[in-house]
């Protein structure tokens, strides 16, 4: 069984019947183990259901059910490390899934995969979490570094729901 599948068995028995009954391999597992593989595999397959395609379920879901499979997939993924006690781990991906959104919102998808890299890297055993090369790290490279944070306006469309962020109509 691939750490996506592990994922896909352990969403929400509503969510469920939206999973791929087959998934590929995660894009993760050979890179990391455990826990922390698991959620690195969740939290992406979280990253994907929000802004592109995801590999573990039917990519023609209703876009509001995937912004809450999306928000499900990031939680499932930090509480399995939060009841580890992992918590330098949690508060890297933490870091992850709020510095994509922003990029995302920003139009910069170009710093989207060296945060997710740099907190491979900080998750990895040989680095352990908190030892400051994660995705946080990486987007305070300075103003002109691929993750570098800049102001998200409120108003910024969600691209998989335009609508969301703008003025409520009647």
């Amino acid at each position: 069984m691939s750490g996506l599948a592990d994922v896909l068995g352990a969403v929400d028995p509503l969510l469920a019947p939206h999973a791929a009954d087959d998934p590929p391999p995660g894009r993760w597992e050979q890179r990391l183990g455990g826990d922390r593989a698991f959620t690195m595999e969740a939290v992406y397959e979280g990253f994907l259901l929000h802004y592109r395609e995801p590999r573990g379920f039917d990519p023609g879901m209703d876009p509001d059910l995937r912004l809450l499979a999306g928000d499900a997939l990031y939680a499932l993924g930090l509480e399995k490390l939060a009841q580890t006690g992992d918590l330098a781990a949690v508060a890297e991906l933490a870091d992850l899934i709020s510095l994509c959104a922003q990029a995302e919102a920003e139009g910069r998808p170009d710093a989207i995969e060296p945060l997710w890299e740099a907190t491979l890297a900080a998750l990895s055993p040989e680095s352990g979490a908190g030892d400051g090369t994660g995705a946080r790290a990486t987007a305070a490279g300075g103003p002109d570094a691929p993750g570098a944070p800049g102001r998200v306006p409120s108003s910024a469309p969600h691209p998989r729901n335009p609508g969301a962020n703008g003025p409520e109509t009647a």
